[in-house]
């Protein structure tokens, strides 16, 4: 699996011991390790946690260290590019166009929901600001009443 355990590098010396010709101790009881053992053993695992961290750090910073070198590429001068584009390609010219509607309409359709949101917001907002004790909100609310009543009864009357 590519690094030993301290668990596996112990074993393996207890491998090469001749075994026991006892065959009445078929079953043999796995030997409990030691609190020396198990201190031994992360302690080795500690060193080896220590050491891998150590080891991708280094890589990490080594790859860090390699990016910038293929970068350094100046970029073009807006007099480089409009040497490089003329203004008179048709074709580069509805491409350009293409590009800037189908952005426009993306930057468009990730705005909407949030403007929904805040027109919602507002909304609840006002209602919730709405006196419902003000005598004018009475009057106006008793007016819109008797002025549909009255459409109301001018529909249903047979000239």
């Amino acid at each position: 699996m590519g690094c030993n355990t301290s668990s596996e590098a112990k074993t393996q010396p207890e491998e090469k011991e001749p075994q026991e010709t006892n065959q009445t101790n078929t079953e043999e009881k796995p030997k409990e390790p030691s609190e020396e053992d198990k201190s031994e053993e992360q302690a080795a695992t500690k060193i080896q946690a220590v050491f891998r961290g150590h080891k991708t750090r280094q890589s990490i910073s080594m790859k860090a260290v390699s990016k910038p070198t293929a970068a350094q590429e100046p970029e073009p001068s807006k007099a480089e590019l409009e040497a490089e584009f003329r203004a008179d390609d048709k074709e580069l010219c509805n491409a350009a166009t293409k590009i800037q509607a189908s952005f426009r309409g993306h930057q468009a359709r990730k705005q909407t929901p949030q403007v929904e949101k805040t027109q919602e917001e507002q909304d609840k907002e006002d209602i919730e600001k709405i006196d419902l004790a003000d005598p004018d909100l009475n009057k106006a609310a008793t007016k819109i009443q008797a002025s549909f009543r009255g459409h109301k009864v001018r529909k249903d009357t047979p000239n």
